[in-house]
């Protein structure tokens, strides 16, 4: 291995033969920690990773880094909620690292070129699993087995694969990227089985004969039951199933005015919906805060922060902290709702329950009343998994109680709380699981990843920088479904990743090796063991600690030398 030190040479029995390393107390060492970014990502990404290849340059280095834990990131670069950039140190120091603008980048990049997914097929004789559902959470969990080894038959009982992915409208999710990525993906050898109904086509008993172990992704395709007082309106429709016909036929129900019940997702897609519609007046009630610093976390709406706020640009009107006291019908019509003021407060017990204040109660006239509330699994064909419950009970690794080989993932498993990219940290846990049991290996429990602190980095070495944000359409030229939201080029993406702080991993700026005052940090020239570019020469290291004090990212750190 090539070594370079700062200092030049010496002559035997001069000062090198005195090895000072012997007074230190205590030593540095090379320590990789995880950064807020990586343990944050519900897909399971490690961010400063692929953004330090693509501020290298190392473009398709940087998108096979990243679909190692995610194959859809022109999906998810779209549509995630990022969570990796709330937990982005940078946020405190001035503005997060756009993570979720180079991952579409980088994802894009991959359908424009052609680029194909890092993985080989397996070998004939290899164990076949069943994946039934080919949403983000079946994909991905077809395409981690795949590189663990394993066959895989995926069935979907739509004509496509995608799942619920195509209800998102096309101004957030283009039809064509989701088709690009998929079609891709579904060539790196999946025995892909269309219009494969569970329950109607295939039964789960024979799954569990023929296949070495099920994975269950099918997804929420049934919408909860709704009503005010038990009056249900004669013309009700569910978002899930309007946002449907929207994708599909490019049509919903006529009306004047109309009010979404809701605050997640699918509630603000299908009020941005009615507004491309043409339906003059859209109100949206939930009983959830605003995001912001006056609401607390676990009372603000669950939809995407940014989808909020354009579609207030868009003439939305939200009503928030709000709940539909009555309905007002003419006949089976309605007419009007009257809405009351609705705020958590504890009860007797201590526990936040939603609570109705008397005398705030406003009429709202609407023709339209549409909840989108939620769904839940259909139980064709999962009655033994579901027991009487509207998901399936999972444990950390996807894995199901008192069903042997039997997985799940995806909105199937988390009770109408998902995401896209949560649904792809599932199917890739579960395959990690399944290619364990049939190793006869263990899985470990999951730990509580501890994150490189803010605290830990030294900010002398770091620039203030803005943060480079991607295009966004005028709200006049928002008709149909032109996508909203541009992306990067490649000079933007690389100017972005150049603004990471590669929180606790190595950086490469040679502070230690020219800091040093005893030449005892020596730069190799290939990577060294633990991926950086630096050795210590304990013979020579006196422990004082500098090159940990100046490291930038935290990477060095002093312990006892006993």
């Amino acid at each position: 291995m090539t070594i370079y030190t700062r200092g030049g040479f010496a002559y035997p029995n001069t000062s090198l033969a005195f090895k000072t390393g012997t007074w230190r107390v205590q030593k540095p060492r090379h320590i990789h920690t995880t950064a807020p970014c990586h343990g944050a990502c519900p897909a399971g990404e490690d961010p400063q990773a692929y953004l330090a290849l693509v501020d290298a340059g190392r473009i398709k280095e940087a998108w096979e880094n990243l679909v190692k834990a995610n194959p859809l990131p022109a999906i998810t670069g779209r549509v995630c909620h990022h969570p990796c950039e709330a937990a982005c140190n940078r946020g405190q120091y001035d503005e997060a690292v756009g993570i979720h603008n180079v991952e579409r980048f980088l994802g894009d990049q991959a359908i424009e070129h052609g680029w194909q997914y890092p993985v080989s097929r397996p070998a004939v004789d290899a164990p076949r699993i069943a994946v039934v559902g080919a949403g983000p959470a079946g994909l991905s969990a077809a395409y981690h087995l795949l590189r663990n080894g394993l066959n895989v038959t995926l069935y979907t009982a739509l004509s496509e694969p995608g799942g619920t992915l195509h209800a998102i409208p096309g101004y957030r999710l283009p039809a064509d990227v989701i088709k690009a990525e998929t079609e891709r993906l579904l060539q790196t050898g999946f025995d892909f089985q269309p219009n494969q109904r569970l329950g109607r086509d295939i039964y789960l008993n024979d799954l569990r004969d023929n296949f070495a172990a099920v994975f269950i992704a099918v997804g929420t395709q049934q919408g909860k039951e709704w009503s005010v007082g038990g009056v249900v309106p004669h013309d009700l429709h569910n978002g899930l199933q309007l946002l449907k016909g929207w994708m599909s036929i490019g049509t919903v129900p006529c009306a004047k005015s109309a009010v979404v019940v809701g605050g997640g997702n699918t509630a603000i897609d299908l009020a941005r919906v009615l507004k491309r519609a043409d339906v003059p007046e859209v109100h949206l009630i939930t009983h959830n805060g605003l995001p912001g610093q006056d609401t607390p976390p676990e009372d603000a709406m669950s939809a995407n922060p940014r989808e909020i706020e354009q579609a207030l640009e868009e003439g939305v009107t939200i009503h928030s902290h709000r709940g539909i006291r009555r309905l007002i019908l003419r006949g089976e019509h309605v007419v009007g709702v009257e809405m009351v003021h609705m705020k958590k407060l504890p009860n007797a017990q201590g526990k936040l329950e939603r609570v109705a204040f008397e005398g705030t109660e406003t009429v709202l006239h609407v023709d339209q009343v549409i909840p989108a509330i939620g769904q839940v699994v259909n139980p064709a064909g999962l009655e033994i998994l579901l027991n009487g419950k509207h998901h399936i009970s999972v444990d950390h690794w996807g894995r199901t109680p008192d069903q042997a080989g039997v997985y799940a993932g995806g909105d199937a498993s988390r009770g109408g709380k998902g995401s896209v990219t949560a649904a792809v940290g599932d199917g890739r846990r579960a395959a990690e699981a399944i290619a364990r049991q049939l190793r006869g290996e263990s899985t470990a429990a999951p730990v509580d990843i501890k994150s490189l602190s803010y605290e830990r980095l030294n900010l002398h070495y770091y620039k203030h920088a803005p943060r480079i944000e991607h295009t966004t359409l005028p709200v006049e030229q928002r008709l149909k479904e032109e996508e909203v939201e541009g992306g990067l080029d490649t000079v933007q993406a690389t100017a972005e990743s150049l603004r990471c702080f590669s929180c606790g991993n190595c950086l490469a700026c040679d502070n230690c090796w020219t800091l040093c005052p005893d030449n005892a940090v020596l730069k190799t020239k290939e990577i060294a063991a633990d991926g950086s570019h630096y050795v210590f020469d304990y013979d020579y290291c006196k422990g004082c600690g500098l090159c940990a004090h100046e490291c930038p990212c935290g990477f060095i750190q002093m312990e006892a030398d006993l």
